[in-house]
Order: structure tokens, then C-alpha cells, then sequence
């Protein structure tokens, strides 16, 4: 008989479960994340003794820097028991200094779990590819599937329900609207991305998000008609971090599309506002629409930190 060529190492990294994509959870398992969090949110609240990764290891491996995915997933984790580690750009340079499959499989032999927030979207996939413990999505140039899984999670928060839900996202097609993409082919909400024409998002990811036909998806380059009876309205910089040597072109290319009084008003309703932060006020938004009694921003900032720790559970079977 001839053996296997796969290795054990190769079958355990086969069978863990990873966070890479919103489209990598069904809807009920979508549901089931946001009702662990607000357990897992209330038992913060009451500072209950709560820790389900107790002598566990969390390694964060940071290509791009951020504050609060850094702060929210290494307070989260060590709040749920574990010890998170943070490794810099000088400490793993992912496809430069080494193959994300080699730090993959060194790092799933020392730690518990692995979050990355990377450039490359296909390092990620590379490092989950060779991973035997889950690896967490935490941004890549492609998506961002832990900040909209708690941006959606804080409307229903402040909603009560997602039922008839309009979305009206302003400005670069990026990986937030990649995310909102995914996230519309499985929970039924009107997505609308308006954007200039040279910054419209990923064909292939709008295509798949019109296929699913769970939600009615619009791409325009009128803010003003995007808008227009939306319940949220959402927007981030106009130069990503590994785009900021554009902004003065894109300054120009998006002119007209920065979110102010006028806009929140031409949604005709009491619509709330969103943004994933860091925000250039002045910018893409106006410091009025940022300090509005309207504004989520930093509601959705400290709920990335709950739904993150409600994945994280999820995810090592924990819950």
C-alpha cells in the first residue's frame, strides 16, 4: 500500500478552523458571534472572572502598524487569560526576511493562536495555508472582516435589528468595502459604495457579493444620490496606509465626496455615522459629522474589541 505523503503536521493545519474572510462564517455563525459578544461584552462590563485562554498565547505579527488593532486584540486577549505577544515589522518580515509558510509553522509550534495584520493579502493566505493553529484576519490590503464584522454588530446594537438596512459607504473602494462586500453576501442589507470611477473595488469581489443574491449591492459615483435614505453612512481616508505618497492626487479625485452636514442631511432620515478610524478630519469628514451626537465612531471602536474576542472564541472552539 502506498503511504500518505501528507504529513501530521500538514493534516493538523487541514483541519483548524481560520478567520480570512467574512465569507468564511455562515450566517447563523455570523449570529452566533454577535450573541457571544454581547456575553462576552457584558462579562467585561461586570468585570467577571472570565478566562477561557488561560496559559494560552496569542502572536500578533504587525506588517502595518495600527493602534487599535493592536490595543483591542492584545487587551482582549489578555483580559480573556492568555498572554499576547507583538512581533513588529523588524521582528517578522514576512516575505522579505522569511516565507510566510516558514513563519506559519515556527509560530504554530510556540503559540495558541495567530492574528496578522498585513500588507499582501495573499501572505495571509499563505500563512494560513501552513498554520496549525487559526490564524485572524487583522486587515490586509484586500479586506478587513474583524472591523465591518463590528461595525454591523454596533448597528445592531444601536438598532436592535438589521432588518432594512441601508448602507452608504463614501469614498475609495477599498478593503472596508471589500468586507462590506462579503458581509452582503450573507446577512440581506442595500450596500451602496460611492466612489470616483478610478477607485471603484474589486470586481470580482462586487460580482460575488451580486451572485450570493442575499442583498442588493449599488456602485455610483454620486455621493449625494448614494446617500439618499441610507440608515448609515460610513467612510475612511482617502490614502490608505502604503498610499499616502497619493493624497494630494487623490485629494483632487475625490473632491466632492467628503462627508459634512449637508451630506448626513441629504439621507432624508436620523441616519448614524460611521468610521473605521484613523480619520483626517477635515479630509473625508468634517470634525462637526465626527463629534455629531450621530457619530458611532467610537462605539464601533471599542466593539471591535468584543466581536474580536467573540471570533477569537469561536474560532479555537472555545465557545
Amino acid at each position: 500500500m502506498q503511504e500518505s505523503t501528507l504529513t501530521n503536521e500538514s493534516c493538523d493545519a487541514a483541519m483548524v478552523r481560520h478567520f480570512l474572510h467574512i465569507t468564511d462564517l455562515t450566517r447563523e455563525e455570523i449570529e452566533e458571534i454577535f450573541d457571544l459578544a454581547v456575553d462576552v461584552k457584558d462579562k467585561f462590563k461586570r468585570r467577571e472572572d472570565y478566562k477561557p485562554f488561560r496559559d494560552h498565547t496569542l502572536a500578533m505579527i504587525f506588517a502595518k502598524p495600527s493602534a487599535r488593532t493592536r490595543i483591542s486584540f492584545e487587551t482582549g486577549f489578555v483580559r480573556l487569560g492568555g498572554h499576547a505577544i507583538f512581533l513588529g515589522p523588524d521582528d517578522v518580515g514576512i516575505g522579505k526576511r522569511e516565507a510566510a509558510k516558514d513563519v506559519a509553522r515556527v509560530i504554530s509550534r510556540y503559540n495558541d493562536m495567530i492574528m496578522a495584520r498585513l500588507f499582501d493579502h495573499a501572505h495571509l493566505l499563505e500563512l494560513a495555508e501552513y498554520a496549525t493553529v487559526p490564524v485572524i484576519n487583522g486587515l490586509t490590503d484586500y479586506n478587513h472582516p474583524c472591523q465591518v464584522m463590528g461595525d454591523l454588530f454596533t448597528i445592531m446594537e444601536h438598532r436592535g435589528s438589521l432588518a432594512d438596512l441601508k448602507i452608504a459607504y463614501v469614498g475609495d473602494g477599498n478593503n472596508i468595502v471589500h468586507s462590506w462586500l462579503r458581509m452582503a453576501a450573507r446577512i440581506p442589507l442595500h450596500f451602496v459604495c460611492a466612489c470616483p470611477e478610478s477607485y471603484m473595488p474589486d470586481p470580482e469581489t462586487v460580482a460575488l457579493s451580486r451572485t450570493a443574491g442575499v442583498s442588493e449591492i449599488e456602485v455610483l459615483h454620486e455621493p449625494g444620490k448614494a446617500v439618499r435614505g441610507a440608515d448609515l453612512v460610513y467612510t475612511d481616508v482617502w490614502a490608505s496606509m502604503g498610499r499616502k505618497h497619493e493624497a494630494e492626487e487623490r485629494r483632487a479625485q475625490f473632491s466632492g465626496f467628503q462627508v459634512d452636514r449637508n451630506l448626513m442631511q441629504a439621507t432624508g432620515k436620523k441616519s448614524v455615522f460611521m468610521h473605521c478610524l484613523p480619520a483626517e478630519r477635515g479630509t473625508e469628514v468634517t470634525d462637526e459629522v465626527m463629534e455629531a451626537p450621530y457619530s458611532l465612531v467610537f462605539d464601533q471602536a471599542e466593539n471591535r474589541m468584543h466581536v474580536q474576542n467573540a471570533i477569537m472564541l469561536k474560532v479555537s472552539g472555545k465557545r
